[in-house]
């Protein structure tokens, strides 16, 4: 791409543009609903979250069968109903907490686009920008309206994002911008022709922004098992009525439990079916998760953490590779300037002091990047000679410039990377290349033969001066870099800067791999040999943005789930492209605006804390998913026998009540909270269901072999033969809650004891055993109820303990492939 400029007349404003939209016009306009009325970004009303928890899948379930309990009683069956006010009540919570920390965080984080209104450049909302506004736009801006550029110096903007078209465009008076595009170059204004939902990408725009739990491979996950389980009710539920009313003959019990209940056949084997289907609806599972995410979200913030998309918690869980930009990520945004080499080269011989013509080119650029800004403090005040031309800065270029009409004539000056301006092996290339492997940022200042705006710029270069700028880096990067490796997350540095001073930054930071950095521009042009280069390879310089893109997409393919980190808009391209997007909240709009996450306090340090808490929300979810999994089988197991057999079911659903809360629900809910830094891995249905499926076949079977020995034949259970059943069951699955809570803290332990506490509570005291239904009169079926707890426990145990060596001998392959794989590929590049 050849450079881009513009000569002062294009930058000159058109007269009725001078002094903007006039605060009558504004109001005239906002009256008439003219405005950029777009909702703020991940927003969703009162209304909305209370519909979203109240009308779900899982309440719909146990609303139909409290409205069976409710005709027939009595009451205490009817618990579980309180599951249905719970949920709602602690999910409308949760997410009004979450949505009020994202709308703060929103506030802080939003772009405030710069308008022109009576003559002054003031800064307002998007929601404020009206038909007609005069917008500036600069380097790092997102346009956020449709509009005709009125002037323009340089004005390059990409608009890939709504395009897929990859290079900037350049922009001249006439031509439409759109919004969701953003400039990579240049300066200028436009104005706003299309506002609110008649611009390009605001629908879009309104879609990726709302609050939303969807789209992830947990939640499909755990919505497919939902669906499976919601199918599964009508024919299990009817094969209980049928059999215990077809094949059971009269079903009754011999001992009354109380008053306000309709008795009978009917009542009797409603009644089963109900305990059943009660226990094969995971009730808390959902509200878990939505738990689980929502104060992700709240933690997540008081770390001045803004999470624009939620499912980017889930995929922080599962990162194994970050690539970070340099400047303003591992290092601090700000520069200063060490040195001023002077090279001695000003034209024919003429003394040109360098200070005064890099204070001329700073004065020239409306919006200095940290370079010239830096550049300006250091050199003071400019000369005032008038400018003729400019070139904007571009990452594809790596270098700017203007023309001047100075006292000895017109002359043309370019400052940027030396490796692209100087000639291959001149001394002031050897010098750049010897400063900037030190750690130093290199720029060159030279004069031009050709205006900068011209076709053939940068032409002909006299080098006249080095500028050493020195950036310093982040006091908490080592540390940082230090925890991903203890993670085994690997860390790419990847920089548009030179290799060697990237390089020398890494070294500086002990990264592996640092001593070896790579010159993207060397990088091979072949889709398979560039992907093995950027797979071994830890750090790199002269990266495009194009090929940041292309470096986040090779590693996809090679199964690495990838977070970018960056703050410049030569970032974009890869945050939209990365799994996770990870912009700092003091970086250009452009980059916070396609990241899933923000980083409001700029510290790259952070991002632990945020990776942590995403494995923290995942590993939990999937280990509470376990344990109601493990309660959804053992039902369907114990639901299908008692059917077949045509044996009255042997709970009543208050029974169902006590060990739901006791075994599982309980106890899941602090688990759901627990720490956990194991980084999550592909493949959650079928882990999940690789325990839970034998857990609960082996519970069920477990609890109806009690059944059947207690029964002793009889038509329909005792109290007591129920009560056996109920203790077999809690003690099974009060083994399951163990082996899912490994590894093994104080807390846990005084969790699970609590738990047989609440159970031998209710067992003990007569209040409990009338309120529940349980007699435990009879020693000789506790003992047996226990005898066969044991033996399904140690089942239970050896299935987990083939299962926890069959995926680590999975494991162990897959790493041992990786290695060789990695080492394999060392070697071909060698």
């Amino acid at each position: 791409m050849g450079p881009q400029g513009g000569r002062t007349e294009q930058v000159a404003d058109a007269a009725e543009d001078v002094r903007g939209l006039s605060a009558d016009q504004v109001a005239e306009r906002v009256a008439q609903g003219r405005t950029n009325d777009v909702p703020v970004r991940a927003s969703r009303t009162l209304g909305q979250i209370i519909r979203g928890n109240l009308f779900t899948r899982i309440n719909a379930m146990i609303a139909v069968l409290f409205a069976i309990i409710a005709v027939i009683g009595p009451v205490q069956d009817g618990l579980f109903a309180l599951v249905i006010v719970i949920n709602t009540l602690i999910g409308i919570v949760q997410e009004l907490r979450a949505k009020r920390t994202l709308d703060r965080l929103a506030i802080v984080n939003a772009a405030h686009p710069r308008v022109l209104r009576d003559g002054a450049i003031v800064a307002v909302r998007p929601q404020e920008v009206v038909l007609d506004d005069v917008i500036e736009l600069g380097q790092g801006d997102q346009v956020p309206v449709d509009g005709d550029v009125v002037s323009a110096a340089g004005l390059e903007v990409d608009e890939s994002l709504l395009t897929g078209e990859a290079d900037p465009v350049l922009k001249a008076p006439g031509d439409r911008v759109m919004s969701g595009s953003f400039v990579v170059a240049g300066a200028g204004r436009f104005r706003a022709a299309k506002v609110g939902r008649h611009a390009y990408a605001s629908r879009l725009a309104e879609e990726a922004s709302r609050f939303s739990l969807v789209h992830s491979e947990l939640r499909s996950g755990i919505n497919r098992i939902l669906k499976f389980i919601t199918w599964a009710l009508f024919p299990i539920g009817g094969l209980l009525i049928y059999s215990q009313l077809a094949l059971g003959g009269e079903v009754g019990i011999r001992k009354s439990i109380g008053d306000g209940q309709v008795s009978g056949p009917l009542a009797e084997a409603l009644r089963g079916m109900v305990a059943a289907l009660v226990s094969m609806v995971p009730e808390g599972l959902v509200l878990l998760i939505s738990i689980a995410f929502a104060v992700g979200v709240v933690r997540l913030g008081r770390r001045q953490c803004l999470v624009q998309e939620l499912p980017a918690i889930e995929g922080l869980a599962r990162v194994d590779i970050v690539c970070t930009d340099k400047t303003g990520t591992i290092t601090e945004a700000g520069m200063r300037v060490a040195e001023l080499r002077d090279l001695g080269g000003g034209p024919n011989g003429e003394r040109t002091v360098p200070r005064e013509v890099l204070a001329a080119l700073a004065a020239a650029d409306p919006r200095p990047n940290p370079s010239l800004a830096a550049i300006a403090e250091a050199c003071g005040d400019a000369p005032g000679w008038p400018v003729t031309a400019t070139a904007a800065f571009s990452s594809a270029r790596k270098w700017s410039g203007a023309s001047f009409a100075a006292p000895a004539g017109e002359r043309h000056w370019v400052l940027g990377a030396p490796d692209v301006l100087a000639a291959p092996n001149s001394p002031e290339a050897a010098e750049a290349e010897r400063i900037a492997a030190q750690g130093m940022r290199v720029l060159l200042l030279a004069r031009s033969s050709v205006p900068v705006d011209s076709v053939e710029a940068p032409g002909n270069l006299t080098p006249l001066a080095l500028v050493v700028l020195d950036q310093r880096v982040r006091d908490d990067a080592a540390p940082t870099l230090r925890y991903f490796a203890d993670q085994d997350v690997e860390v790419k540095v990847v920089s548009g800067d030179n290799a060697a001073s990237v390089g020398a930054v890494a070294r500086e930071l002990d990264l592996p791999g640092a001593a070896d950095p790579v010159d993207a521009r060397d990088l091979p042009s072949e889709r398979r040999g560039f992907d093995e280069v950027v797979e071994r390879t830890a750090v790199f310089g002269r990266v495009t943005p194009e090929q940041k893109r292309d470096m986040v997409r090779g590693l996809q393919q090679r199964e690495h789930t990838v977070a970018m980190t960056g703050d410049g808009v030569n970032d974009v391209l890869a945050l939209k492209e990365a799994d996770i997007g990870v912009a700092m909240g003091s970086g250009s709009p452009a980059s916070r605006s396609v990241a899933q996450i923000v980083l409001l306090d700029n510290r790259f340090a952070t991002l632990p804390a945020v990776v942590a808490e995403g494995r923290r929300v995942i590993g939990n979810i999937e280990r509470v998913a376990n344990l109601f999994l493990t309660k959804t089988v053992y039902s369907m197991t114990m639901a299908t026998i008692v059917g077949l057999l045509a044996v009255s079911y042997p709970f009543f659903p208050r029974h169902a009540t006590l060990i739901n809360a006791v075994t599982f629900g309980i106890p899941a809910f602090f688990l759901a909270l627990a720490p956990n830094n194991e980084r999550a891995r592909p493949g959650f249905v079928a882990r999940t269901l690789r325990l839970a499926v034998p857990a609960g076949i082996i519970s069920g079977l477990a609890a109806v072999t009690t059944y059947l020995i207690v029964l002793r034949g009889a038509a329909t259970p005792e109290l007591t033969d129920r009560t056996a059943v109920v203790i077999t069951l809690c003690a099974t699955t009060l083994w399951v809650l163990l082996l899912v809570a490994k590894p093994y803290v104080w807390w846990k332990v005084v969790l699970v004891g609590a738990m047989v506490g609440l159970l031998c509570t209710v067992l003990a005291t007569p209040y409990g055993r009338e309120f529940f239904a349980l007699d435990i009169s009879d020693p000789g079926e506790i003992i047996t109820a226990l005898a066969v707890a044991a033996v399904a426990a140690s089942l239970i145990t050896l299935v987990r303990v083939v299962d926890d060596r069959f995926i680590r001998r999975a494991q162990e392959r897959e790493d041992h492939a990786r290695v060789a794989g990695a080492a394999e590929r060392r070697g071909a590049g060698v």
